[in-house]
């Protein structure tokens, strides 16, 4: 079977994962937060001025060139956040995931690849999902899966 992704974790490393991963989400919500902000600013001075705030001579010409550069620093840092905490381990973020705190785990089940899914608030991981099923199709994890989960059959070669 060819490798899907780069590792399967097991329900254990999932779980040492999940304080480090409420610090990415919060850190991830503190700056989508700030961002919003600035761009209520902006919107507000689009209002006032008509779309003309960023014209030569507008008084609220620099306010809203420094909350544009504030935004694309916010952006950068997300998308570090984001690939530091998560990405670069393996993680991924289903679709709506950043908005509500999601983070699937790759994992294998029965031979093929599933995904363990978390999120943020919960103490531990306790579900999991098929690859196309998911957060409805969350499934809750027995001491089957815990045993199992992340260990690929002797025949793969991952």
């Amino acid at each position: 079977m060819a490798t899907m992704f780069r590792k399967a974790f097991t329900v254990a490393e999932a779980n040492v994962l999940v304080p480090l991963l409420e610090e990415v989400i919060a850190g991830i919500r503190e700056r989508m937060e700030n961002a919003r902000e600035m761009a209520d600013k902006l919107q507000v001075l689009d209002l006032v001025w008509d779309g003309r705030f960023r014209e030569a001579g507008n008084p609220d010409r620099e306010e809203a060139e420094q909350l544009g550069r504030r935004m694309a620093t916010l952006a950068a840092e997300i998308e570090e956040v984001i690939a530091r905490g998560s990405l670069q381990r393996g993680l991924r973020f289903p679709q709506g995931g950043l908005e509500h705190g999601l983070i699937d785990f790759p994992t294998t089940w029965e031979g093929r690849w599933v995904l363990l899914c978390w999120r943020s608030g919960e103490a531990a991981v306790t579900a999991w999902h098929e690859l196309d099923g998911g957060y409805a199709g969350r499934q809750p994890i027995g001491p089957e899966h815990i045993r199992l989960m992340g260990k690929p059959p002797p025949a793969w070669d991952l």
